[in-house]
Formats: structure tokens, C-alpha cells, sequence
């Protein structure tokens, strides 16, 4: 933002003469921007605020923390006004005349460093289980109640490759172990953060009730650059017997193998157009 020129007019000379801030410091910077964005609204604040975390992102690279935080302090604050939301609007309505709701998303903003889009389920609405290959993930609840469920691969698991199935229907390709990282209702407001490699980097959102998800991705999503969606089948750890895996009985239940599938024929997501206040792009 520029200097008001009235201003400078009233002050003349005396304005004129006060010394250049030829202090272009990353900190001093930060502190530029910082003022900048408290006079922002608040979706404009989260934009400039992912494209200097993610400025210099890319598969698999993580922001320091001190950038997460930061990230995360901005998304805490978000409400569903700030993106032109409310739990009346059509998106949310119960569908009883569908089997599988139907989802909404608004595309906010996408570059290849980093995109914004917001998930609008009605009561029910599935996201299956799905990943996020190389990719840091902010999601944050802005409104309702929701079932997360989410996994990290186990290192250095074998597949179930070799092993005895007992399900007919489990084909190539092979089942890898993973961990229940999350698996519970969650209430708005409510941020989450999920990385490369942990955090729940697999996860399924199941609404209770309406709710509103508001997604960071950086990267984003792309094909040629290796960051496929994939989507996932569960199976319970007892369902297979393979060698050199062993887990005590009672945290059984913490693990499950995931076979890779096809995007569920029964998963519909219709793109909207987002209404909410504009981002601009300087």
C-alpha cells in the first residue's frame, strides 16, 4: 500500500526530509507485511500469507514451523462469513432423494505453489479416503460436526504381497499397513494440519452434520508433477497374515491395510462458483 499522497502534501518539506528506510532485511520485510495484512480481510490475509509460506515449496518440502504457526494463526481466526458462508445455504441441505450426497466445492485460488478451495457437505456427505502425496494440508472446520478418520503409512511394512487373504475380493494391487492417526468426531472451529509423511497424510471426512471445510494445499494437486489423488479401500488388520508384521492384540484395532482403488463411482462433487469476498492477486 502506497503513501497518501494528501498526506504528504500537508506535511511538505518537513515530510519530504525524513529519512529512507533503506532497510530491506527479511525481518523488516516481515514486519511490512505483517502491518499490511491487519488492515486486510481476512481470506485476502490467508492468501498473502500462503503465497510467502509456500513461495518457495514444492513436493515433499515442508514449511518451518514458525511459517505453520503463522499459517495456522490465520485459519483459526477464519469464520464462515469471511468466505461468504452460512449452514442455510443450499450446499448443506439434506438430499433424501440421493443415496450418496452430493458435495460441493469452491475453487478460491490455485498456482503450482499453492491452491484454496472450500468442501461444502450436507448431512452424510462422504469424502473417501483419499492422500496427499508430498503435500502439507491445512484444513479447517469452519462450521458443523464431522468424522475424521485418517492414517500414516508404517514404515518399512511389508505388503500383503504373499500373505493368506480371506476376502475374495482383495486383488492386486498389494495392501500396505498404516496407523489410524485420527478417528473421531470433530466440532467446529477446529484446524488441522497434516504432512508429507505423518499427521494423517490418508484421511476420510464422513459429515454428521452440514458442515463447511476450508482446504490449504501447497502443492497442490498435479498430475505431471507426480502428486496423484489416490483413493483408498480399508481392511482390518486380522484380515491378513503376513510375515514379519506382528501387532499386540489390543492395538489391533489401530491398524488397517489399504489397497489403492478407483475414484468411488458413487463420490459426486459439483464445482460452484465462489461469492464470497474476492481475492486479489497484487
Amino acid at each position: 500500500m502506497g503513501i497518501e499522497t494528501t498526506r504528504a502534501d500537508r506535511k511538505g518539506k518537513e515530510f519530504r526530509e525524513l529519512p529512507t528506510d533503506t532497510n530491506t532485511s527479511p525481518n523488516s520485510r516481515s514486519k511490512r507485511s505483517r502491518r499490511r495484512q491487519k488492515k486486510m480481510l481476512p481470506v485476502q490475509k490467508l492468501f498473502e500469507i500462503c503465497k510467502e509460506v509456500f513461495a518457495n515449496g514444492g513436493t515433499g518440502i515442508v514449511p518451518c514451523s514458525e511459517d505453520i504457526e503463522r499459517l495456522k494463526a490465520v485459519l483459526d481466526k477464519m469464520k464462515p462469513e469471511d468466505v461468504g458462508l452460512a449452514p442455510e445455504m443450499l450446499y448443506f441441505g439434506t438430499q433424501l432423494a440421493r443415496r450418496t450426497p452430493k458435495i460441493t466445492y469452491l475453487h478460491l485460488y490455485e498456482s503450482d505453489k499453492f491452491s484454496m478451495g472450500i468442501f461444502c457437505l450436507p448431512p452424510s456427505g462422504v469424502l473417501p479416503l483419499h492422500n496427499h502425496p508430498g503435500m502439507t494440508v491445512f484444513s479447517k472446520l469452519l462450521f458443523g460436526t464431522m468424522h475424521i478418520k485418517s492414517y500414516d503409512w508404517v514404515a518399512d511394512a511389508p505388503s500383503n504381497a504373499s500373505a493368506d487373504v480371506n476376502l475374495s475380493e482383495i486383488t492386486a494391487p498389494a495392501a500396505r499397513l498404516a496407523k489410524v492417526k485420527v478417528n473421531s468426531d470433530i466440532t467446529a472451529p477446529y484446524t488441522s494440519i497434516l504432512y508429507p509423511a505423518d499427521g494423517g497424510n490418508m484421511h476420510c471426512f464422513t459429515a454428521v452434520t452440514a458442515c463447511a471445510v476450508l482446504d490449504v494445499l501447497g502443492p497442490p494437486y498435479s498430475d505431471p508433477d507426480g502428486r496423484h489423488c489416490t483413493y483408498y479401500l480399508e481392511f482390518p488388520f486380522t484380515n491378513f497374515a503376513v510375515d514379519g508384521v506382528s501387532v499386540p492384540e489390543e492395538e489391533r484395532e489401530g491398524y488397517a491395510w489399504l489397497q489403492e482403488r478407483e475414484q468411488p463411482e458413487d463420490l459426486t462433487a459439483d464445482g460452484a462458483p465462489y461469492k464470497g469476498p474476492k481475492i486479489v492477486d497484487q
